[in-house]
């Protein structure tokens, strides 16, 4: 598969970014069939609001406890 240099405007900061081909080569090989939607300033600024590099998961060692 050929990949091509693509212009891509981020939605929250309205600045246009390149998803280079090596970058689309690098999405590709780790099976991510999406491309970016935020530039990579807006993608590291999320990434720290989720806080940090989980994924979206929280690792908690609270428990809920139930009362009958």
């Amino acid at each position: 598969m050929s990949f091509t240099d693509k212009s891509i405007l981020c939605p929250d900061c309205g600045t246009t970014f390149t998803f280079t081909a090596g970058e689309q080569e690098f999405f590709a090989s780790k099976g991510f069939t999406n491309d970016p939607k935020r530039c990579p300033p807006c993608r590291q600024a999320k990434k720290q609001q989720r806080g940090g590099s989980h994924g979206g998961y929280s690792h908690s060692s609270t428990r809920l406890s139930r009362e009958y």
